[in-house]
């Protein structure tokens, strides 16, 4: 369910060559692939960690390509099989090596929990045994960026961040999110309440779950989440959506895509991927105003591939990825899954937790900023993870989230131990 960055590679005679007749079709087809239409029924996770090598620098992509053996994901290792783990988590690699599991789609919470921690604790003794050590931390306080991966889509995603100061390269190589997928919805209707939800949401879920305090050559500031706040510093056009003017999400979101500046393009003939002019869009690249530079238009595959360089808060891949978490301490990533779980389990919770977050929804910057130190923003809060705790769908669910309660009523920021926060 989770859907990976880097897709594995494919010799460029390979791609797609499945015309774009017009605009209105692209539309169609992202509209069609980006959201699945069904009863939601499904959720999945991925997590993110920090990477240590045996010198407490970061471990080469050799040494954990050797360590995850059959799992190594092909950005690394391009023979890998990139197995699953027992529990049917993946493994993907990010710029800086923060390794990460993307779990399979689940229909119960407490399943997906289960085996995404069976599959962590894999992951981590595998890692071990080459003296690679894992740690649950949303942003890397120690060390200086350094990206890893030499992939063409990283190299232009350097390039592109590189006019908003540190904030591109401090994101891609030295911080890490819990991120949660759920279903789309049934129909349009009910698309529109969850993904309206999913953002009316964010900024008190960003402050109850802030626990980045500390960033290297972040620029001088107090936040809670400097991931979050490395997100909101980075191009725009690519990770801020004005979802607030879209009635329908799904006709929308298709829309603002092809608006999206290319990022980068792959060309036949070249070993690498192709930097196009600053600006321009993949509606230009299918209206022909790039013949000269790439020779052709493009295909489905094209625009499949556009849509993995899209990176707002929530994204849809078919199902819709909540990306505006911080990497939780500990195993307590298990709280916001369930959280979302329960705020997302029936259309009147839904209704009823946008109702309760909508007096802060527009505070995203407030959110990275302070945090649960805000008033309004630890009241909608504690309101939204009270909700959830009403609707939990097991004990285990119902006791996480009152700690959570308890916590955020604090003005308290995760940590390890459930029962004793700190500030």
């Amino acid at each position: 369910m989770a859907v990976t960055l880097e897709r594995p590679s494919r010799p460029e005679t390979a791609l797609d060559q499945g015309e774009l007749s017009s605009r209105a079709a692209a539309e169609a087809y992202v509209g069609g692939v980006c959201f699945k239409l069904g009863p939601p029924s499904l959720i999945g996770a991925e997590l993110e960690w920090l990477t240590t090598g045996p010198t407490g620098a970061r471990p080469s992509i050799e040494l954990m390509a050797a360590a995850l053996g059959p799992h190594a994901p092909s950005s690394i290792a391009p023979a890998s099989a990139a197995a699953t783990l027992p529990g049917g988590s993946r493994v993907t690699i990010e710029p800086g090596g923060q390794i990460e599991l993307s779990s399979a789609p689940f229909a119960e919470a407490e399943a997906l929990t289960r085996n995404l921690a069976a599959d962590a604790a894999r992951l981590r003794r595998l890692l071990a045994a080459a003296g690679i050590g894992i740690t649950a931390a949303a942003a890397d306080a120690a060390r200086p960026p350094e990206r890893l991966l030499r992939l063409p889509r990283y190299t232009a995603m350097e390039s592109r961040f590189a006019g908003v100061g540190p904030f591109g390269s401090l994101m891609m190589c030295n911080t890490a999110a819990t991120q949660v997928s759920v279903d789309a919805g049934a129909d349009p209707a009910e698309v529109r309440a969850r993904w309206t939800a999913l953002y009316v949401l964010a900024p008190a879920l960003i402050a109850a779950f802030a626990c980045s305090p500390e960033l290297y050559g972040a620029p001088p500031g107090e936040w809670v989440s400097q991931r979050m706040r490395t997100w909101l510093r980075l191009d725009p056009s690519r990770t801020r959506p004005p979802v607030a003017d879209w009635a329908d999400p799904i006709a929308a979101y298709a829309h603002w895509a092809l608006d999206v500046p290319l990022l980068c393009v792959r060309c036949a003939g070249r070993d690498d991927d192709w930097s196009p002019p600053p600006g321009a869009t993949f509606a230009d690249w299918l209206g022909g105003a790039l013949d000269d530079e790439v020779g052709r238009r493009p295909t489905r595959a094209d625009l499949d591939y556009h849509l993995t360089t899209l990176f707002p808060p929530v994204r849809a891949a078919g199902h819709l990825e909540v990306r505006y978490l911080d990497a939780q301490p500990g195993d307590t990533w298990t709280t916001p899954i369930h959280a979302l779980d329960a705020l997302l389990g029936a259309p009147a919770v839904v209704a009823e937790a946008t109702r309760l977050a909508a007096p802060v929804a527009g505070e995203w910057l407030l959110a990275a900023r302070r945090g649960l130190a805000d008033p309004d923003l630890r009241a909608a809060a504690v309101s939204l993870l009270e909700l959830a705790g009403a609707h939990a769908r097991s004990a285990t669910a119902a006791a996480e989230l009152a700690a959570a309660v308890r916590r955020c009523r604090a003005g308290e920021r995760p940590t390890r131990d459930r029962r004793r926060p700190v500030r």
